[in-house]
């Protein structure tokens, strides 16, 4: 009975098309965030993939609202981001960090402001907050394509990466340009949100990029072991943040994100208990 009962708990999620299309989704997604998220920790480019994912903000919004591929307006929305920063690099008195703060800012206000104007039409917030239960077989093959196309890449650039990343001031010597390699990286992360960004939205997509690496950084010394356990947390965080959607009845995304969050909760436990070592017992006194 028992045993039944625990079946019936484990399977019942699973026994709707939509939710098993979504795990299908989001775990592909995992396995692309997983891989390329550790080398945005390894860069320290979590900033910089955060206000990637905002830039796209209005540019889904007008995609939307004007019944044009989210792909398209999302591109959009990056080329316009990356204009304005490259004009605010260029004020002396902002400085790059700033004009990427005020640039990235700017578009995801208007772009809040869009999704979340009383004009627009229901269903709109979705970009916001994801829909990773209406996916359509489009968005799989989409993921399916991203899986690939990430870990080809990075396979071919990982030398490059390494390199660069370890000892980036001789790289060139070397015959390797960081500045390609970063750019490199950033369109990887930027080809990654885009296609992310649909089903798990504009404010969550970043959870997946960023939480798992983190957690994996803290559990392995070196990058490859680090890369397979930023993969499998992030799966183990997308099940588990659909069982929570499932039976807490909250929404998919948001769960995934808490999920997550709480993985990398246990992860930085983990890692202060391995560094303090077992504990000595103390030596009997004489009496």
């Amino acid at each position: 009975m028992v045993l039944a009962t625990l079946g019936s708990i484990l399977a019942d999620p699973w026994r709707d098309p939509l939710t098993r299309r979504a795990l299908a989704e989001a775990v592909l997604l995992a396995i692309a965030g997983g891989a390329i998220g550790c080398w945005i920790v390894f860069y320290n480019l979590a900033y910089s993939a955060e206000s990637l994912a905002h830039a796209l903000l209005p540019g889904l919004v007008v995609a939307a609202l004007a019944g044009l591929p989210l792909l398209l307006g999302g591109a959009a929305g990056l080329v316009l981001a990356a204009l304005g920063v490259a004009l605010a690099a260029r004020v002396p008195a902002i400085g790059r960090d700033t004009g990427v703060a005020v640039v990235v800012t700017t578009l995801f206000g208007l772009g809040a402001l869009l999704a979340l104007s009383s004009a627009s039409p229901p269903g709109l917030q979705g970009i916001l907050f994801g829909d990773i239960l209406g996916v359509s077989n489009t968005d799989l093959a989409l993921a399916g394509g991203l899986v690939v196309v990430v870990l080809g890449a990075l396979g071919a650039l990982h030398g490059r990466l390494v390199l660069v990343g370890f000892d980036r001031s001789n790289a060139r010597a070397l015959g390797v340009s960081p500045v390609l390699v970063d750019a490199a990286l950033l369109v990887l992360v930027a080809v990654v949100l885009l296609v992310a960004v649909q089903g798990l939205g504009n404010l969550l997509v970043v959870a997946v990029l960023i939480a798992p690496a983190a957690s994996a950084r803290l559990l392995a010394r070196r990058l490859a072991p680090m890369m397979a356990a930023a993969a499998a947390i992030a799966v183990a965080g997308v099940v588990g943040g659909l069982y929570l959607s499932f039976y807490a009845g909250t929404a998919a995304g948001a769960s995934i994100a808490a999920v997550l969050v709480g993985l990398y909760a246990l992860a930085g436990a983990s890692s202060a208990m391995r560094a303090r070592g077992p504990s000595r017992p103390q030596s009997a006194q004489e009496p």
